[in-house]
Parts: C-alpha cells; sequence; structure tokens
C-alpha cells in the first residue's frame, strides 16, 4: 500500500501544484489513499520531496533536481547490489525498500523489465543476464562516488 501511495503522491505532484500536506491528504483521499496528515508527512521525507517558488511566489512540491534525486536518494537507502542471471537483488536500509524501488521505477530504464519490493529487499527483473551484470556494476559504481 505504501508504494502504491507514494508513486501516486508522484504522479499529483508531477500533474499540478500542490503547496500544502492538507492539500496533498485530500487528493489522496479522493485518489483512493485516505491518510493521516502525519502519513503524508512521512512520505514527503521519504520521498524527499522539496517545495520550490514558481515565478509568481507560490511555493510547491517537487522532486528534487534528476541529477541528484535519483542516485543521492538511492544511496540513502541502498546497501547493497548483487545479480543471480536475470533478476538484480538490490538490499536496503530497514524499511527503505519500497521508496528505493519507486525511485528505480521512475529511472524508466530499458533494460528493467519490473520491480518487487519488500521491507528491505527489492528483486529487479531485467532483459538479459549480460544486462543486469552491467546494469548492478554500473547502479553500484555511482552509490560508491556518492
Amino acid at each position: 500500500m505504501r508504494n502504491a501511495r507514494q508513486e501516486m503522491i508522484l504522479k499529483l505532484i508531477h500533474a499540478r501544484k500542490i503547496n500544502t500536506q492538507d492539500d496533498l491528504q485530500n487528493l489522496l483521499a479522493q485518489s483512493g489513499f485516505p491518510v493521516t496528515q502525519a502519513t503524508v508527512s512521512r512520505d514527503i521525507r521519504t520521498l524527499q520531496l522539496i517545495k520550490k517558488a514558481d515565478e509568481n511566489g507560490f511555493y510547491y512540491y517537487q522532486e528534487r533536481d534528476a541529477a541528484m534525486s535519483a542516485a543521492g536518494l538511492l544511496a540513502s537507502h541502498v546497501t547493497e547490489i548483487d545479480y543471480a542471471g536475470t533478476i538484480m537483488c538490490v538490499k536496503c536500509r530497514s524499511g527503505t525498500a519500497q521508496a528505493a524501488c519507486t525511485i528505480l521505477d521512475s529511472l524508466h530504464h530499458p533494460e528493467i523489465v519490473g520491480t518487487i519490493a519488500g521491507d528491505d529487499t527489492i528483486f529487479v527483473l531485467v532483459r538479459s543476464s549480460p544486462q543486469a551484470r552491467k546494469l548492478a556494476e554500473e547502479l553500484t559504481e555511482k552509490l560508491q562516488n556518492r
């Protein structure tokens, strides 16, 4: 449920300018995710959303700049990456796998067929064994350089 809710949050902030947690909470409820303000606050923290001002000074939630967000956010959650055949196994800090999975999914990497997350582990289905090896090596290198 958390992963789906966080994906909905990302969809909502991409679709419109949302400037308060209350607005986000109401939009989530309209989308089938009735949550408390505390849950919205935790999701904002987990997704590391920031507020930016537009040209009129209106502040709204937004993801961090793409160059920083993907590698930086993954580095804050992921502890180890390995692969076997066409499946990559991504180990995360306890309770952060679903947030990290959302970040991986948002990359829209062409070699990634799909992902599934538990509490501290993500399985990533990759199109071929060589691509899984290459992707695991690339992600590990990016994480070590953060």
